[in-house]
């Protein structure tokens, strides 16, 4: 039997109207435009055509191998592209553009030179702005919509010539624009060929009628604003201009396909594949074509196989196709098909269209989100289209590179903020695996959320409904696409719940999504922003809720940030209502000051010293006169140039799909647990190292994990901890693959834990040894500016004016930088969460605290080496007091250190950032090695992913370079921490309990903003004559609920109360 369907003309028609429901209607017969379009709310475009799905006409025959390379369209005949450069003229007020830009005696040699894509503000015309919210003019225009400014209007006029294709001639010829930023008014040969607004959809027109053969004239106009920009308030970079690609695009004037919807559907039991396809086609009225019109439809698997199913078109026009146990489509398992609709007259193919397909049902049952009946984690991150060089323009090597660094991160799933991507990413997760929340282009955050907010009034409802008519219409046939969000940040009413409504009539296969529905009408799924542990818990132990909760954006990582990750998961891995969410943001959108060649800059291979060498933009660092919201677009979990942020290492510790728990560690047996839902673990091996204090002493590998998705296997490690007593023992686990994956590489490590054999409490100390042989010391308290200790090692000084040590040399080596001391600190920069809670205030009176001295005691300790020096302190404003013990080794040169705060049990004082001390090194002795958590920075609500170790840094790569400057370099759980110079000279610190460290070439006051935050960029910052080597008992964390009001979870605080720190020092070499 053929597998082929044939459509009378009559059938055709069925067809054709199937999809006519919520077809923008759009005057198609004006010739002039009144150019007061840009303005005028109801109207959003003229001769624009209706969007479709996202596919493309192949001439007859390019489809044949049904290879990737074969079905790249710009190989196509049909295909001829309009990147590149047109000439350019710009205006900076709308009322100065000029009105003849599409004529085509118009002297244009003066005009300048505009790349397509390109955004103007990167190619020297206007500065980039970044407002979060308040509208791009914010501070300069009051009025209300649907007016829209004139002034700072920019306007961007583009002409170009083409040369048509010969063989086009008495084809349709389409115009096909990705994305214009604001709107577009589209001219050809002199003609009005069409107006468009919704900026990040493709707009299409025919401009079939205006064509002449050989070489054409098309012109057109874009303005920086137009009344669409009401609903284009997202929080990026407000930039202006092309993107995405464009081109014109030839097809069959009479008779071709307008469009299909395709769904990749599975039975009730997940097993067979149900194909339905809903086409739309324009067919030319003729007996010859009304006679012998064939359809043919073809389904093929992934190495190019004819699958033996046969079409059957329902009464509706519909087409079913059924399909014996699929390879079903999952962001684990991205297995797709591909699906061919050729048209044929009289056995002649005149169009071929290939259509990727995959199989997956997704639901909500039993208040769970599923893909093929499986609760799947969304493991997700918020993604804006930003490059550092190109901005809008970001190009698929740069997609892919996104794409691999999400593998990398055990990311599976994206919210397309707030706006639809470019069609490209979408056919990139289909083909290796993401899951994707599609946004429409709709935010008006600018409004606020009151209930005489404009986006709820009458005026605003056909730009709310077209906008998500446009992202479903467009995106619909992607198997990446599991739910459909409304938008963004805008007033919940009946706007929105008139688009919900219409999506649930267009698309039953999926579910739809938005934010301000909260829990109520409008939204299938419970997806707040920034919902604290605590209401997530609460939400979860709810039984009345009946929703999915899925947190369309968490985790706000601004700057030093990403704590409490593992609170959030461990809840996401307890409740089953409780799914995931998507991490606030992906890549930081800070732009490079002077744009280079996108992607040239490669931030994973570069150190941090290198990374502090770029030269990154945020808000107001153009100009003066735009509204600025700061760095508040530096939220990246990665850096503009792809470098991995400190916190991105902990989001793809708690994101990962493997687990390995110690079941007995006497017998060496651990738990793996397989978090997938669709594929075993057969591609992975176990590797394991037994630690002894750090030092690798056995290791292994497991090649054969036969545990299958969701399964928990035991698995013995045959470690032997003979010779091993007394050492803190433990257990790291890697998983790598043993085979290739896309995107991955074999030996790739995606899992690992640490898991402890024989953890200490308290970690072995060089213990001040009080009964070794006497040297002679000298003890010198007549110096009326300082008393000294010496001894034919140690020359020791301690001020009396501070109390503090002022000089500490051993062996005729000052240990102490010039001028620099080791004193008491409670204080760091204020992170960017840490200025959101306002921390740099409520804290203040711990950043430099009178530290009035009391009095100074020496006690020679007799029979022994030791001298011990006792400083007492009132510490002025923080109602405490603070006593700084050393206990001095005149032989070893060794000081024990004791630093006791004591509190009032009534006083009303604030936390503190940190309980430790600073000790001021010189800069050359800059080499640290420790063994505690690293190599990375992490801190208590961020450690998880960094395994015990032993580690060497060099103090210059320890700072992180964020965008804005901070505090950054501390490790926790630290056992000891050795810092020397090039000679080996310096100095090991160890405690009896795990402390916290970090050795950097910055002052805090360097790092430090102070009150308020300033223009400041790591590029600025002036390096200390020091190696800052801090030392904390404890260092609140970093939080990660959000970046405008939470502090960190309080068990990550550092409360006011009573503390001891205590750890010795010693010298190291001569």
């Amino acid at each position: 039997m053929k597998q082929n369907l044939f459509l009378t003309l009559a059938a055709a028609a069925i067809a054709m109207n199937g999809m006519a429901a919520g077809k923008s209607r759009q005057a198609v017969n004006v010739t002039v435009p009144t150019y007061k379009e840009w303005h005028d709310l109801q109207v959003n475009a003229i001769k624009r055509l209706p969007l479709h799905t996202d596919f493309f006409s192949f001439a007859p025959g390019e489809t044949n191998a049904l290879t990737s390379s074969v079905l790249d369209k710009s190989k196509s005949k049909n295909f001829l592209s309009l990147d590149g450069l047109w000439k350019f003229k710009w205006v900076e007020n709308a009322d100065q553009r000029p009105t003849d830009f599409f004529r085509t005696d118009l002297d244009d040699s003066s005009w300048k030179e505009m790349p397509v894509p390109g955004n103007w503000e990167l190619n020297g015309y206007g500065d980039p702005e970044y407002v979060n919210t308040g509208f791009g003019w914010r501070g300069h225009f009051n009025e209300q919509p649907p007016a829209v400014p004139t002034k700072d209007n920019h306007v961007g006029s583009y002409r170009r010539v083409i040369d048509i294709p010969a063989d086009w001639d008495g084809k349709q010829v389409i115009a096909h624009f990705g994305s214009v930023t604001s709107n577009i008014y589209l001219y050809v040969n002199g003609k009005f060929a069409g107006y468009a607004e919704d900026s990040k959809v493709a707009a299409e027109f025919d401009i079939t009628p205006y064509l002449k053969k050989g070489k054409n004239l098309i012109a057109f106009q874009t303005f920086r604003w137009c009344d669409g920009s009401w609903c284009e308030d997202q929080d990026f970079w407000r930039l202006s201009g092309v993107a995405r690609e464009n081109y014109l695009y030839a097809r069959n004037k009479n008779t071709h396909l307008d469009d299909i919807r395709v769904v990749g559907d599975l039975d009730s039991q997940y097993r067979d594949g149900i194909l339905r396809l809903k086409p739309s086609f324009s067919v030319e009225k003729s007996k010859k074509v009304n006679n012998n019109l064939e359809i043919e439809y073809s389904l093929y698997d992934a190495e190019g196989k004819k699958l033996n199913c046969v079409p059957r078109r329902e009464a509706s026009g519909d087409i079913i196709m059924l399909v014996d146990n699929p390879h079903k489509w999952t962001a684990e398992t991205p297995y797709l098909y591909t699906l061919t609709v050729k048209m044929k007259i009289l056995d002649k193919v005149i169009e071929e269209v290939p259509i990727k397909v995959g199989f997956r049902k997704v639901e909500i049952k039993g208040k769970q989100f599923l893909v093929n009946g499986q609760p799947v984690l969304i493991k997700g991150a918020d993604r804006h289209e930003m490059d550092p060089d190109a901005g809008y323009a970001v190009s698929l090597d740069r997609m892919i590179q996104d794409i691999k660094i999400m593998k990398r991160l055990n990311i599976n799933a994206v919210r397309t903020c707030h706006y639809p991507d470019d069609p490209r990413w979408y056919e990139l997760c289909d083909k290796y695996g993401i899951y994707l929340v599609a946004e429409a282009n709709q935010e008006s955050h600018g409004f606020g959320y009151g209930k005489d907010a404009a986006a709820k009034k009458p005026m605003f409802a056909k730009q709310i409904l077209e906008r998500n008519q446009h992202n479903v219409s467009m995106y619909f046939n992607h198997p990446s696409v599991v739910t459909w969000s409304l938008g963004n940040e805008t007033v919940m009413g009946d706007n929105f719940l008139q688009a919900y409504k219409w999506i649930k009539g267009q698309d039953e296969s999926r579910p739809v999504q938005y934010e301000q529905a909260g829990k109520g009408e409008g939204t299938d799924i419970f997806c707040p922003m920034y919902y604290p542990v605590d209401l997530c818990e609460k939400y979860c132990k709810d039984e009345t809720n009946t929703k999915p909760l899925i947190q369309c954006e968490y985790n706000h990582t601004m700057g030093n940030s990403g704590g409490n990750l593992k609170e959030y998961w461990d809840l996401v891995r307890k409740y089953p209502i409780y799914q995931g969410g998507f991490d606030w943001d992906f890549v930081d959108q800070a732009l490079h000051r002077h744009p280079v060649k996108p992607m040239s800059i490669d931030g994973e291979k570069m150190t941090y010293s290198q990374l502090r060498k770029i030269e990154y933009t945020y808000g107001g660092d153009y100009n003066k006169y735009d509204a600025s919201d700061n760095n508040f677009n530096c939220n990246g979990i990665i850096g503009p140039d792809r470098q991995l942020n400190p916190h991105a290492y902990e989001l793809a510790y708690q994101y990962q799909d493997i687990w390995a728990t110690m079941k007995d560690a006497a017998k060496g047996i651990v738990e793996v647990k397989n978090e997938y839902f669709f594929r075993n673990l057969s591609n992975y091996a176990l590797e394991w190292s037994l630690m002894a204090d750090g030092e690798k002493e056995q290791s292994g590998s497991i090649n054969d994990l036969n545990v299958g998705p969701q399964e928990i296997k035991d698995f013995l490690i045959p470690y032997s901890l003979q010779g091993l007593d007394g050492k803190e023992l433990m257990l790291n686990i890697d998983f790598k693959l043993k085979t290739a994956e896309p995107l991955m590489q074999a030996g790739q490590t995606v899992a690992y834990a640490q898991l402890p054999i024989a953890a200490k409490a308290e970690t072995a100390t060089t213990a001040i040894d009080a009964t070794e042989k006497r040297v002679k010391i000298k003890v010198d308290e007549k110096n009326e500016k300082a008393i000294s200790v010496t001894s034919p090692a140690l020359q020791l000084t301690v001020d009396r004016s501070t109390g503090l040590i002022s000089s500490y040399r051993f062996s005729g080596k000052e240990i102490l930088g010039d001028g620099g001391t080791l004193k008491p600190n409670f204080w760091r920069a204020a992170t960017d969460n840490d200025m959101g809670a306002g921390l740099q205030k409520k804290y203040k009176a711990w950043k430099n605290p009178e530290l009035r001295l009391a009095n100074i005691n020496v006690r020679q300790l007799k029979k022994t080496n030791l001298v011990e020096i006792t400083s007492n302190y009132n510490l002025i404003g923080v109602n405490a007091g603070l006593v700084i013990t050393y206990l001095i080794d005149g032989k070893t040169g060794e000081i024990e250190v004791t630093e006791n705060l004591s509190t009032s049990d009534t006083a009303k004082i604030s936390d503190m950032y940190r309980f430790g001390m600073i000790m001021q090194l010189p800069y050359a002795m800059s080499q640290s090695k420790f063994y505690g958590r690293g190599p990375i920075e992490n801190y208590s609500d961020r450690n998880e992913c960094m395994r015990l170790g032993i580690y060497s840094q060099d103090a210059k790569e320890q700072y992180f370079p964020y965008i804005r400057p901070q505090e950054s370099g501390t490790k926790s759980d630290i056992r000891w921490w050795q810092q020397t110079g090039a000679d080996g000279f310096g100095i090991c610190i160890d405690s009896s309990k795990p402390f916290y460290a970090s050795a950097i070439h910055f002052d805090t006051e360097e790092l430090d903003d102070g009150d308020n935050k300033e223009q400041r960029h790591s590029t600025e910052l002036k390096e200390s004559k020091f190696t800052n080597l801090f030392l904390d008992a404890e260092h609140i964390g970093v939080g990660g609920t959000n970046s405008w009001g939470a502090k960190p979870l309080d068990k990550y605080l550092v409360k006011y109360g009573d503390k001891v720190f205590k750890f010795t020092i010693k010298p190291l070499g001569k």
